[in-house]
């Protein structure tokens, strides 16, 4: 992900968080928060965008306490993308590498918002990361004079992409796109489409926090998945990628009904290699 020289910029530039929501007893498992950013900026990050990231991460702390899970937003120097510079997806690489230093050979989720969910993206094949998850991704428009985003690091990793289909800053046909394209080498891919949502997924936030609380619990932690997103992973494109996210998912997660019996990606208990 860069030179020495320029990830250890971003481990000048970049913190963490203090641990957000109740403290687990021991830590089993990390997720990193990644707020959304710009294109293009050298100025320091809007306090408003880590917020939304803290409520995502209050609420992941809670569902994953007796688990271990141990939640922290990533809070960058400046809020820029900045081309080839990629200052947010080093900043996410940075963070893994911090994740590690403080608790060890556990699993790493990444998951961000907007500008933030690229970085994740492209920050997956951290050796800590098991799994990502993306919401409303800024992607780039196709461009044949620029190479894709990649995807190759996705192998071995879990990622699982949320995109309101009335997204009014980030296109969702090109977060489709991009998950069609890796679905083909990669196996363990998933796409929840959330009907009538607009780039913060406020309309459903209740169904968003607990697709993600499920998805986060079960790839950290080996927990299974509910029905759903069971079968957005094991279907075929275009079905696991353009799944719908459906009014009260969540409502009846842990009653006898509310889950299938498979598992989650049983990669919980180690890094990835």
């Amino acid at each position: 992900m860069g030179s020495v020289k320029s990830q250890s910029t971003a481990a000048r530039a970049a913190r963490l968080s203090g641990p957000i929501g109740p403290a687990p007893s021991s830590v089993s498992g990390v997720v990193l928060l990644l707020p959304g950013g710009e294109e293009v900026s050298a100025r320091r990050p809007l306090p408003f965008a880590a917020a939304g990231m803290r409520a995502l991460g209050r609420h992941l702390a809670r569902a994953g306490r007796t688990d271990g899970l141990a939640a922290h937003v990533v809070q960058y120097h400046q809020r820029g993308w900045n081309g080839s510079e990629a200052q947010l997806a080093k900043a996410a690489t940075w963070a893994a590498d911090e994740a590690v230093r403080r608790y060890g050979d556990v699993p790493v989720c990444l998951a961000g918002t907007d500008m933030g969910a690229r970085a994740a993206l492209h920050a997956s094949g951290h050796a800590a990361v098991n799994s990502v998850l993306a919401l409303a991704p800024w992607l780039p428009e196709d461009d044949v004079a620029v190479p894709p985003e990649p995807v190759k690091q996705f192998h071995g990793r879990t990622v699982l992409i949320v995109h309101g289909t009335n997204d009014e800053r980030t296109d969702p046909e090109l977060s489709f796109r991009l998950a069609a394209r890796a679905k083909k080498a990669h196996r363990d891919i998933a796409r929840f489409e959330v009907h009538s949502d607009g780039h913060r997924l406020s309309q459903h936030r209740s169904e968003v926090l607990a697709l993600a609380a499920d998805f986060v619990r079960g790839t950290l932690f080996g927990h299974a998945f509910a029905r759903p997103v069971q079968d957005a992973l094991a279907a075929p494109p275009p079905i696991g990628l353009r799944m719908p996210l459906a009014s009260g998912f969540g409502s009846t997660l842990g009653t006898p009904n509310g889950r299938g019996n498979g598992r989650g990606n049983g990669r919980g208990n180690g890094r990835r290699k």
